[in-house]
């Protein structure tokens, strides 16, 4: 084969058809398990971003914006067909782009289809009230669509995160363009390719990936984008809110946690070990989710250092695409760098590296992003990797005596995004859980997310939630509608 590429997408997506970069490029996707170019795709610039929003705001003048709610719902219930349809193939490139193991690709984007299932449900029940005034007047509210939404989506999830933003907003019928990280813009093109098929109207859906600095950086200040939806590092939400403030864009970002796990002496101490050694390495430690702190009561506390020091050398970590494979790579280089950076602070600062802590080289995996799954125990929690987000496989072991200490440790950092606790008392669970400020605490569990259940943090967190009749509510605006039933206006200064 000439081509060199496995994919090639030379045009990006915008106003319902497949065009040329105005000012981008053509730009190279790096595989992360072999280090190499694997995918050549159309980068966005800034006047492709101004196409983008001017199809977006047309599209909200035409079809689209008079198109009935339930006609909105049975092409949202098209696309979730067609998600399920494609699902095992948009897992393989999603696999090839970020790293992640095909294992999890296949089960995240298997179940994607469910969001839009289950906002085509919700597009007829957006609602209003009356409010009682007086026999000569009638008030009542509306929920209209807010309007075009720049959606600015990270490379750890890009199905996932997309769809949990593009689901309520074309439900409440806003239109959107989708900026996708740099590193994995593939399974966004693949993605536009099916809303083009499920026949949305032109300009609905654009898809436009490019560089934060110039392709993200042009959405968030731009004047035809009425809100923003952002997940990733809450440095560059804090970007995003200032350039969005020329026209007091809405916004609703997920900047991600230090998820505290929280294991006490009476739990059922193997079903706690099966969470917490699964929370604190899936998605090769790339996940906002990662349950990375993992307190526990001082009486079990060497006891499961131990444990899960033996459950993280027994994953298998190499080759995402193949099925026993646990962990995959890091996403891109820097990523791989950062991660080595904060196994040499934890180092540093005194932490007891258990196992892990190394880039892995051995034949096969040189040329790759691999880092072994690593524990550190006795933890403070003062310390940086127990109080900044690595987005790697790392985990931080802090010991508690307590539970009013648990709750202090847990609610101790910046981040309030998830918490997990393990108790048999029924009593702990409900006065613990209550406690923690964060916007989802799972109890005897861990990382169930569903599109009817709010998902969005507390503090540098985020802003908004997604998911959930609260998701509608972000993409649409309140009014107020009254009405004079005399028609009667008496003149006030007669």
């Amino acid at each position: 084969m000439d081509q060199p590429f496995a994919y090639v997408q030379d045009k990006l997506f915008i106003g319902g058809e497949w065009v040329d970069p105005l000012d981008g490029e053509q730009a190279a996707s790096i595989d992360p398990t072999t280090g190499a170019p694997w995918a050549m795709t159309a980068f966005g610039g800034k006047r492709d971003i101004d196409r983008a929003v001017d199809a977006a705001n047309a599209a909200l003048k035409g079809p689209w914006g008079r198109m009935a709610p339930t006609e909105r719902a049975a092409l949202l219930r098209k696309l979730a067909a067609l998600v399920e349809e494609n699902a095992p193939r948009i897992a393989k490139l999603e696999t090839y782009d970020n790293g992640r193991p095909l294992r999890e690709t296949s089960a995240n984007i298997a179940i994607e289809a469910q969001w839009y299932y289950y906002f085509a449900g919700m597009a007829d029940k957006i609602e209003g009230r009356m409010i009682p005034m007086n026999q000569d007047t009638v008030a009542y509210t509306t929920r209209v669509p807010i309007g075009v939404v720049g959606a600015i989506v990270p490379w750890n999830a890009p199905t996932l995160v997309t769809t949990m933003k593009l689901a309520p907003a074309l439900a409440a019928g806003c239109t959107m363009v989708v900026k996708s990280a740099e590193h994995t813009p593939v399974t966004m093109y693949e993605f536009a390719k099916l809303i083009e098929q499920a026949g949305f109207p032109k300009g609905v859906v654009n898809v436009v990936p490019g560089y934060g600095a110039v392709a993200g950086a042009h959405l968030a200040a731009h004047p035809g984008v009425d809100k923003l939806a952002f997940t990733g590092d809450h440095r560059i939400a804090q970007d995003i809110m200032r350039a969005g403030a020329a026209n007091l864009k809405r916004v609703s970002f997920e900047c991600g946690g230090k998820a505290p796990h929280i294991v006490f002496d009476d739990a059922d101490i193997e079903q706690a070990t099966n969470a917490v050694s699964h929370a604190g390495f899936m998605a090769c430690g790339q996940s906002c989710t990662l349950g990375s702190r993992i307190l526990v009561q001082r009486k079990l506390y060497d006891r499961m250092v131990e444990e899960v020091r033996q459950r993280a050398e027994k994953l298998r970590v190499g080759n995402p695409h193949e099925p026993t494979t646990h962990i995959g790579p890091q996403t891109h280089r820097a990523q791989l760098e950062k991660t080595l950076r904060y196994i040499e602070i934890g180092r540093a600062e005194g932490a007891e590296l258990v196992t892990g802590g190394r880039r892995l080289t051995e034949p096969g995996l040189e040329n790759g992003y691999f880092v072994t799954p690593t524990v550190f125990a006795n933890v403070r929690n003062d310390m940086r990797i127990a109080q900044e987000e690595i987005f790697g496989p790392v985990v931080a072991m802090i010991p508690f005596d307590e539970e009013e200490e648990a709750i202090e440790i847990a609610n101790g950092t910046e981040y309030g995004l998830t918490a997990g606790l393990w108790t048999r008392d029924l009593g702990r669970a409900h006065r613990v859980s209550s406690a923690i400020k964060t916007g989802t605490v799972w109890v005897n569990t861990f990382r169930i997310l569903d599109p009817r259940l709010p998902y969005g943090g507390f503090k540098l967190s985020g802003i908004g939630r997604e998911n959930g009749p609260e998701a509608l509510q972000e993409y649409t605006e309140p009014r107020v509608t009254m009405i004079s039933l005399s028609g009667k206006y008496p003149y006030p200064y007669a």
